[in-house]
């Protein structure tokens, strides 16, 4: 059964960092072929896509109220994916969920909670 378990959200002052993990199991193909994304919901919002990166890590991309302060990554060996965030402002805040995908197959994590304090 395919799991995707995020971890490392928290309360965090404006300006701080805090890094995001994804954690990936029971992946039917090898998790290397699997797009891995970072969403995020806000109270009242809708889900809106944070950072994504290819299977193989070869290419990334970004929201634009994100760019140049977060930081998508993968290591194919472990099954992880990361979302280092440095810069953080209270806008940040949100449910940050983990998504793999390939094809028309996705699946999505539980979220993990990530709150800025201004």
């Amino acid at each position: 059964q395919v799991q995707l378990v995020e971890s490392g959200g928290g309360l965090v002052q404006a300006g701080g960092s805090l890094r995001l993990s994804c954690a990936a199991s029971g992946f039917t193909f090898s998790f290397s072929s699997y797009a891995t994304s970072w969403y995020r919901q806000a109270p009242g919002k809708e889900r809106e896509l944070v950072a994504g990166i290819t299977s193989f890590g070869s290419s990334t991309n970004y929201a634009d109220s994100v760019k140049g302060r977060f930081t998508i990554s993968r290591d194919n060996a472990k099954h992880m994916v990361y979302l280092q965030m440095n810069s953080l402002k209270p806008e940040d805040t949100a449910i940050y969920y983990c998504n793999s995908k390939r094809g028309a197959r996705g699946y999505w994590g539980q979220g993990t909670q990530v709150t800025v304090s201004s």
